[in-house]
């Protein structure tokens, strides 16, 4: 084979497959009409996350282009990924007005859940199986229900009294992502008219910090620096660094909301999902996976790519996924791919696996409602082929080209489960 020929080949692969995409796009518009469908808004926000524990201080600290130095004892008080959905929940909630008393039947029933988890407590796990060498009475009866993926959702409902959809997803670090757009289809479909959504995660342990490390998936090279340690598409990142937390929405039916009177703070316009059937951790090499969510997300949203202004990566500072959503991107979008803005707020947060999609679909809501776009924290240089790219890298900028403000917030999972979320600023 002649040298360089097997890049070229793949590299024409992928154009022919992008061409594909924007066909069965263009078809699919066609077939779509805006009118038929309920409008599904957010009007509510809550966060528990390493960057702060509210949404305010959440922002400030993403807009200061400053990283977090993450650990466990900052939040001690709750150890578990329930805790943290609980009470980003009760931030989202007070934001949105909705807490219906248990006598409001209507209210209770048409209120669903969708919160999941990237994967269990490996602390609860470990300690449990200490707790049972020294004998079977020393189990707790709740440590079966508390490692249950649903319990967040579980619970949440309990909490509040909600009787509509119960659902959780788990789909490692396409979780958050999932979750909030398997409740945009829950009220566009009629089977809810209010949904708390988003996810939660509760990773960081020694078993989870040494597996990650045995798959050479964490950042090593900046140990004598861990702020620096996070740097999605720079030319010097070597792993991701894991956080937790959660971030939960309240979307709703828009006529729902605006005969409550609420503020609305943004709109999901579309959501799209793919498989990338190829590995277990990596994605396919062309980026056809990423390409096929984000054009399903805008099939959904009856847009076209000319109409994105923001995309928010799944980019989690790894060598091989950051360099195929960069070339994902660069394929699909062609043209205009210069005039999107680019950033991963991972640089700043770490990388919360299955609250990662959700916490950065927050970032991605308040981008466009606010006209900023938040930056790549620790994004210095890049290499070759990342070129192409509008990165905002380092410090945020404005967003006002006096169009709508529409976003993508892309997040990819280990077993090839991709999902895309189409977001919006607003408008009657």
């Amino acid at each position: 084979m002649i040298k360089g020929q097997g890049r070229y080949s793949l590299h024409c692969a992928s154009r022919y497959t992008a061409a594909l995409i924007r066909q069965q796009h263009r078809s699919l518009q066609t077939q779509q009409t805006k009118d038929r469908r309920r409008r599904v808004v957010i009007t509510g926000l809550g966060v528990v996350s390493p960057v702060g524990c509210n949404v305010t201080t959440a922002w400030q600290t993403i807009l200061s282009g400053q990283s977090k130095s993450f650990t466990k004892s900052e939040l001690k008080t709750m150890a578990r990924g329930t805790a943290f959905a609980l009470l980003a929940a009760k931030e989202a909630l007070t934001a949105a007005s909705w807490t219906p008393s248990a006598e409001d039947e209507s209210a209770c029933q048409r209120t669903g859940v969708a919160v999941g988890m990237g994967m269990v407590d490996l602390q609860d796990i470990c300690d449990t199986n200490e707790a049972l060498k020294k004998g079977y009475n020393r189990v707790s009866p709740f440590f079966v229900p508390r490692i249950l993926p649903n319990m967040p959702a579980g619970q949440l409902s309990i909490k509040y009294g909600f009787r509509g959809p119960n659902h959780a997803v788990s789909t490692a670090c396409a979780t958050g992502a999932h979750s909030i757009g398997d409740a945009f289809r829950f009220i566009r479909n009629g089977d809810a008219d209010v949904m708390v959504c988003g996810g939660a995660e509760a990773c960081i342990n020694p078993l989870a910090i040494a597996g990650f490390c045995r798959l050479r998936a964490l950042s090593t090279a900046f140990n004598d620096d861990p702020t620096a340690s996070s740097r999605p598409f720079d030319e010097h990142r070597d792993g991701f660094v894991m956080g937790e937390g959660s971030a939960i929405f309240v979307l709703e039916e828009l006529e729902h909301a605006r005969n409550r009177g609420v503020p609305i703070q943004g709109e999901i316009l579309g959501y799209g999902l793919s498989g990338d059937a190829s590995h277990l951790t990596a994605p396919r090499d062309d980026g056809t996976g990423a390409m096929l969510a984000m054009t399903r997300a805008l099939n959904d949203a009856n847009l076209t790519t000319a109409e994105v202004g923001y995309i928010n990566a799944h980019a989690t500072s790894t060598p091989i996924g950051d360099a195929i959503e960069a070339r994902s991107i660069r394929t699909l979008f062609g043209d205009h791919t210069d005039k999107v803005a680019v950033s991963s707020t991972k640089g700043a947060h770490g990388h919360l696996l299955g609250a990662a999609g959700n916490l950065e679909a927050l970032f991605t809501l308040l981008a466009c409602r606010h006209g900023v776009l938040p930056p790549t924290v620790n994004l210095d240089s890049i290499t070759d082929d990342m070129a192409g790219l509008r990165f905002v890298a380092k410090t945020s900028e404005p967003w006002d080209d006096g169009r709508r403000r529409v976003a993508l917030k892309n997040s990819f999972g280990f077993g090839g489960t991709n999902a895309c979320l189409c977001i919006g600023e607003y408008q009657e």
